[in-house]
C-alpha cells in the first residue's frame, strides 16, 4: 500500500538532501524477518480493511514479532503526512479526504483480531481545522461499541494549527492510554521535527491531564540521533513536569539515505540506565531497550501501567 499514492519517489520532499550514510547494525539490534501464520493473518485483516499500519509505514523492525501475535499499530487519516520530520518513513504531500468509513472498519478489524489492547495513531493532518481530531473520536467510539472488551490506546499528533479546544473532543472519546511523542530533545527539533514546537507538544500532554486527571498518558523519544544524557534527562523531567505516566526510550534507525544520519547506537546498558534513572524520576511505567517502540509490547505494558496505579492508589 506504500507507493499508490505518490508516483515516482516515495520521499520527493526529501530528494535535495545530501546522502547520509547509514551504518552497520550491532548485534543488539538485529531481528528476524517477517512472516510465519500469525503474520499472514494480520496482514491479510488488515488489506481486507483497506486499513494502513504504522509498522508498515514507518519500517518498525517489530513487525514481525507483533503482527505474529496479533498486534498491529492502525495508522487512520490516509497515508500522507502533511509534515516532513527528517527521521520519519511516512511519504508527505497532501491528503485525501477523511474516509468516513474508516472508523468502522478500523473497529471490524479489532474485532476479528480478537485485541485485548489496540494502538491508533494517524498522519498529522494540518491541512484540517481540527487536525483529525474528530475523526480519533470516532473511531474510539466505534472501537467500543464493536469490540467493548478491547482498552484503546491513541498516538496522536500535535494539533499545533487547531484551536485548544479540539483536544477535548478526543479526551471526551475516553481512550485508555493518550500518548503523543515528543521524539526528541528541543535542540534537536530545527533538524528532526521542523514542523513541530517542543514546548507545544509537552503543554498539549500537560494538558490532558488537566481535562481528565485520571487517563493515562504516555510520550517517547528516540535516542542515537544527537543528543546526549543529560539532555534525555531533561526530558524526563520535562514529561514528569506535565504528569506523564509512561515513558518509552528506542534506538532511531535511519530507514533512507535521505533521512537524518544515525549518530551512534546506544548499547544496552546505557538503556538500563535510562530506565533506572526514569522510574527514579516517577513514571509508573519505563520501556528503554534499542527496539522499543510507541506501541512494542503496548498492552502488556498497559496492563502493569494498571496495576502500578492501582497499587499506588492503594488498591491492589
Amino acid at each position: 500500500m506504500r507507493d499508490l499514492k505518490i508516483p515516482g519517489e516515495r520521499h520527493p520532499e526529501k530528494a535535495h538532501r545530501p546522502d547520509n550514510a547509514q551504518p552497520k547494525k550491532p548485534e543488539w539490534i538485529r531481528v528476524r524477518a517477517p512472516g510465519g501464520e500469525g503474520y499472514n493473518t494480520t496482514h491479510r485483516i488488515m488489506r481486507e480493511h483497506g486499513l494502513p499500519t504504522v509498522c508498515e509505514e514507518a519500517g518498525c523492525p517489530n513487525v514481525g514479532e507483533c503482527w505474529s501475535r496479533g498486534h498491529a499499530t492502525m495508522m487512520i487519516m490516509g497515508e500522507i503526512c502533511t509534515r516532513g520530520c527528517t527521521f520519519c518513513n511516512v511519504a508527505t504531500g497532501r491528503p485525501d479526504a477523511l474516509d468516513v468509513f474508516e472508523p468502522g472498519r478500523v473497529a471490524d478489524a479489532v474485532n476479528k483480531l480478537g485485541l485485548k489492547h489496540v494502538v491508533i495513531t494517524s498522519v498529522d493532518r494540518d491541512d484540517l481545522a481540527d487536525g483529525g481530531a474528530e475523526h480519533f473520536a470516532q473511531t474510539i467510539r466505534a472501537i467500543r461499541h464493536r469490540a467493548p472488551d478491547s482498552t484503546i490506546e491513541i498516538l496522536t499528533p500535535d494539533f499545533l494549527k487547531c484551536a485548544p479546544e479540539v483536544l477535548e473532543t478526543v479526551v471526551a472519546a475516553k481512550p485508555d492510554v493518550f500518548n503523543h511523542n515528543l521524539e526528541t530533545v528541543p535542540g534537536l527539533y530545527p533538524t528532526v521535527r521542523p514542523g513541530a514546537r517542543y514546548f507545544h507538544s509537552l503543554r498539549l500532554l500537560q494538558r490532558v491531564k488537566e481535562i481528565d486527571p485520571a487517563m493515562f498518558t504516555k510520550s517517547g523519544i528516540m535516542v542515537g540521533l544527537g543528543e546526549d544524557r543529560q539532555g534525555v534527562l531533561q526530558v524526563m523531567d520535562d514529561m514528569r513536569s506535565a504528569g506523564v505516566d509512561f515513558l518509552t526510550i528506542g534506538q532511531y534507525l535511519q530507514p533512507t539515505p535521505k533521512h537524518h544520519a544515525v549518530e551512534r547506537f546506544v548499547t544496552p546498558e546505557e538503556f538500563k540506565s535510562y530506565e533506572k534513572a526514569a522510574y527514579g524520576k516517577g513514571f509508573l511505567m519505563v520501556s528503554a531497550t534499542p527496539l522499543t517502540r510507541s506501541s512494542y509490547h503496548a498492552g502488556d505494558d498497559f496492563e502493569r501501567l494498571r496495576a502500578a496505579r492501582l497499587k499506588k492508589l492503594g488498591r491492589a
